[in-house]
């Protein structure tokens, strides 16, 4: 076989996952209640076929057969995250016994298997206590997230080398402060920023806490950002303003203090003006100068297209990023029929020259891409599923983030989601995402066309 897109030695293969999504055991082996638990709890309507987090893909029993399956289809990596109310049933506080065994588990046996462990601290899934004081609103529960990052790289660190304090820190504010798809189901941007903020701030303090720890150079602390290009309608300067207000808002707020330790100062002057700026105390933008990532993961699934606006907002609506620009549905774009996102696969690349130019070429790589597809079972065939069109999907993003690579830009590695079809939060089980089908009531794994696909990709570094 002749590769045609070769990738450098030692690039990193695998997927990505969390804990809330695979585990299961919500209410076992000593684990607290986080956001998820309570809400579903609350409002199971709110969940796709009233599905909630209780069992999910039984990771927590089913680990060494999932790891085994990994290793099957030429994982050399895999993202995890650990589950903070597992680990900490209070959010701070005991540390629960059993979740110590479980993750020490976890870690040995994708080591054991020749798979890196890349380990996320904070997956969407705030501990019910700690919402119970405000959540990210509330200084106290930064310092608690400090505390357990720091017990996390003490217990795990000696095994674990790629650290991510959050993952899409931007979605639980959009969820849970912005557009009402995420627990606590706010609508207030003052607070969302404050959230995002803290946010931050919990995220530079855990990486002052790993520099204080970490003694050792190979071991590297990120975050994972889901960078999504916001493209203009046209090139006329109200579309360009539009697009750059948009990106300010949805990538810019977090990546630039993570990468550059610092906030765009056009983002600091909206908040200003509308009087939507957080409370900041003395001290806390040094402490974010001074702890900027060693890598950065990136999770790309479609682009963001915006236009100006057609009108005026309603100078009584509450503020909202929306005021400065409006969606735009571009003709003739590719689309994923099953899920109704855009499919741009150029995105990859636009993202990784980005970084290139304008974030210091930080060491990077795809922590998550994919495709996700409702009801997949019409794609049976001799019990497989023929997901050709996520080999399709794989494949060109693939060939753009190798032509990144050719033009210099510091990639590591593609990690799919999913590596197993999971539970999505209110989603539940409707798109399915991964390389190995889940059936939810017997919990069989069967590995799909793509997963033998993505094996040879693996094998040859390259397809």
């Amino acid at each position: 076989m002749t590769v045609q897109y070769k990738f450098p030695e030692g690039f990193w293969w695998g997927s990505a996952t969390s804990a809330t999504q695979i585990e299961g055991a919500a209410n076992e082996a000593g684990k607290g209640k986080n956001i998820w638990d309570h809400w579903y709890e609350a409002e199971p309507n709110r969940f796709f076929d009233n599905v909630g987090p209780g069992n999910t893909s039984n990771f927590y029993y089913q680990y060494k057969e999932d790891i085994q399956l990994m290793k099957e289809i030429g994982h050399n990596s895999f993202r995890l995250s650990i589950s903070w109310s597992r680990l900490i049933p209070n959010g701070r506080g005991e540390v629960n016994p059993e979740a110590v065994s479980f993750y020490n588990n976890v870690i040995d046996e994708l080591l054991a298997n020749g798979i890196e462990p890349f380990v996320t601290l904070y997956h969407f899934d705030m501990p019910l206590e700690m919402q119970n004081i405000g959540g990210w609103e509330n200084r106290e529960v930064v310092d608690a997230y400090q505390a357990y990052a720091l017990q996390a790289f003490q217990l795990f660190g000696d095994r674990v080398k790629k650290w991510f304090t959050f993952n899409e820190p931007i979605v639980p504010v959009e969820g849970g402060y912005l557009y009402d798809f995420h627990y606590p189901n706010i609508v207030d941007f003052k607070k969302a920023a404050q959230v995002a903020y803290h946010t931050v701030l919990a995220h530079a303090k855990a990486v002052q806490a790993f520099r204080g720890w970490n003694k050792d150079e190979d071991t590297k602390i990120g975050i994972v950002l889901n960078l999504t290009p916001s493209y203009p309608r046209s090139q006329n300067p109200y579309d360009l303003k539009a697009a750059n207000i948009c990106d300010l808002f949805f990538n810019r707020s977090f990546l630039d203090p993570a990468v550059l330790g610092e906030y765009p100062e056009e983002l600091v002057e909206i908040l200003r003006e509308h009087g939507q700026m957080p409370h900041v105390e003395q001290g806390d933008l040094e402490i974010i100068k001074e702890n900027t990532v060693d890598i950065l993961g990136v999770n790309y699934y479609q682009p963001r297209r915006v236009k100006a606006k057609e009108h005026l907002p309603n100078p009584y609506s509450p503020f909202m990023p929306e005021w400065f620009f409006d969606p735009y549905e571009m003709p003739g774009r590719k689309m994923n029929p099953y899920r109704g996102w855009e499919i741009y696969e150029k995105g990859i690349y636009d993202i990784m020259v980005n970084l290139k130019e304008n974030y210091g070429n930080v060491e990077s790589f795809i922590s998550e891409n994919g495709m996700g597809v409702q009801d997949e079972e019409r794609f049976l065939k001799d019990g497989q599923i023929q997901d050709d069109y996520r080999i399709e999907f794989i494949e060109g993003h693939l060939q753009w983030l190798h032509k990144s690579l050719e033009e210099g830009c510091n990639v590591k590695g593609y990690h799919l989601w999913t590596f197993m079809d999971n539970w999505s939060w209110s989603n539940a089980y409707k798109n399915r995402y991964g390389f190995i089908s889940v059936d939810i009531k017997t919990q069989q794994r069967t590995p799909k066309k793509s997963a033998h696909w993505f094996k040879n990709v693996a094998k040859n570094n390259g397809f």
